[in-house]
């Protein structure tokens, strides 16, 4: 059981109750004061915060405990989660202060004509004379927020600051929540364009299916600065990641093995897609609806697409029919869809990859016994599939060569560099996927996204420290003829 630190703020009836009867009945719940201040004492009552430690399951039951003491008021609750968030996560900082008029004129007006002349003269000038070079925008319309839904642009915002940390924190890209009040597709595309001057690159989440596939599609197309839906690129990365490593495991190969992956929405259409780019040789993606088959006819564009694709089987059936015998399950749909019995039925030294959160498609507990290699998305188990592994790298290198977009090798490579930051003798059934803190992460998906859109000509700009010394040849600027 974990435990939670609260902070409560009581007042307290003078000649009703004392901070004796407070204490009795926060322990009585097994909660623990660890801090009390007073705020206010009065002739009638006085006003204290006290800081709590207790299990989170005991929470309720202390808050209503106390309300239910005579002469006491609980005026607020607030946990450690709640508390992190006053105020909001990020702010502004300026790069140099402003302390004279010389400062200022340098700035601001008069001198900063002069930067934006040079940047109407040389629109590419932004990228060295702007915040462009390193800002991001994180990009949302509240749709599909992870475990909530549709909940709305100002909810989604806590999301979307807390990504904006991470980029920073892990790759030192600057990040800016941006949350849309509208859910028509041509206003979002709209609007991101409009902005997009101003930043280096987009990242779009927490959007709806299928409305995200055309929104990006429709970015990539009609803006030269890279466009990235962390929902279906970030999470596919990641998984493609771990099966490489979960492969080194069980000693199977990419071409040998078959994949059940269930749920076909933005993630799992991307997760697809990327399986066939590594080269899965057999595919079987599964929705609510059954298996779609090699082909078929159906309604949404990337499901025809998949339809379309020959590593795609033919044989129809729900999940619990076309399992049997599949080396891999995928699982981006909801929870309890897989049962032991599925498992039992797959090929040996199964792989289950089980992500939809907070509860997995199948009980953590039910499938480890059962099976070779198991992950989820949570934290509390081994082999946690989370994007924060993805999205810092990818962009950070995005950003340095100034690709254009971020195209499928440079997702491949990322997979492979996340895969190989695990070391041989550390892989194992229970760590096949490094830590998000582990600091190699980004600088080797970093490196690896710049090589290849070096070598897949998307980079406008190469990174010093891809530069070969003068004279010297067959560096990857010569392989990909930018020498």
């Amino acid at each position: 059981m974990g435990f939670e630190s609260v902070m409560i703020r009581l007042e307290l009836t003078n000649g009703k109750v004392s901070f004796g009867d407070v204490a009795q009945a926060v322990g009585g719940c097994g909660g623990d004061i660890v801090a009390t201040d007073v705020i206010r004492s009065g002739a009638s009552s006085s006003v204290r915060d006290i800081a709590v430690q207790l299990g989170r399951d005991g929470y309720e039951e202390m808050v209503e405990t106390l309300r239910a003491l005579e002469g006491v008021e609980v005026v607020n609750v607030s946990d450690r989660t709640f508390l992190a968030h006053l105020g909001g996560k990020i702010s502004i900082r300026p790069t140099m202060q402003i302390r004279n008029r010389d400062d200022l004129s340098r700035v601001y007006t008069p001198g900063v004509a002069r930067v934006c002349a040079a940047i109407a003269n040389d629109p590419k000038k932004a990228y060295n004379l702007t915040l462009k070079r390193n800002t991001v925008a994180v990009i949302t319309d509240g749709t599909a927020v992870l475990g909530l839904g549709d909940i709305g642009p100002a909810a989604a915002a806590p999301v979307m600051e807390g990504k904006a940390m991470l980029f920073k924190q892990l790759a030192d890209v600057d990040a800016f929540p941006i949350c849309l009040d509208t859910k028509d597709t041509e206003e979002i595309i709209r609007t991101i364009k409009a902005i997009s001057p101003i930043f280096g690159g987009i990242n779009l989440e927490d959007i709806s299916s299928p409305r995200c596939f055309e929104i990006e599609r429709r970015l990539q197309e009609e803006l030269s600065i890279p466009v990235f839906h962390d929902d279906q690129h970030g999470t596919a990365v990641v998984v493609v990641a771990g099966l490489i490593n979960a492969l080194k495991v069980t000693g199977k190969r990419m071409e040998d093995i078959r994949v059940v992956v269930n749920g076909i929405g933005a993630a799992g259409v991307s997760i697809c897609r990327m399986l066939l780019a590594a080269g899965v040789g057999r595919l079987t993606p599964v929705d609510r609806d059954g298996a779609i088959v090699r082909g078929g006819a159906y309604d949404y564009p990337m499901w025809q697409w998949l339809a379309e694709q020959p590593q795609v089987g033919n044989r129809a059936g729900a999940l619990s029919e076309v399992i049997e015998g599949a080396d891999v399950f995928i699982g981006v749909s909801r929870a309890g869809v897989l049962s032991p019995d599925d498992v039992r039925r797959m090929a040996a030294d199964p792989i289950v990859f089980a992500m939809a959160n907070p509860e997995p498609e199948i009980a953590p507990e039910a499938a480890i016994p059962l099976v070779r290699v198991f992950a989820t998305g949570r934290s509390d188990y081994p082999n946690q599939i989370n994007n924060v592994l993805v999205f810092p790298g990818i962009f950070r290198g995005a950003l340095d060569c100034r690709a254009g977009e971020i195209n499928e090798a440079m997702k491949l490579a990322a997979a492979e560099a996340i895969a190989n930051v695990v070391t041989a003798p550390e892989l194992n059934e229970q760590y096949i996927i490094p830590s998000i803190f582990n600091e190699q992460v980004v600088t080797r998906v970093r490196e690896a996204v710049v090589r290849a859109a070096i070598a897949t000509g998307v980079a406008k700009r190469i990174p010093p420290d891809f530069r070969e010394p003068a004279g010297e040849k067959g560096g990857v600027l010569h392989a990909a003829g930018l020498a």
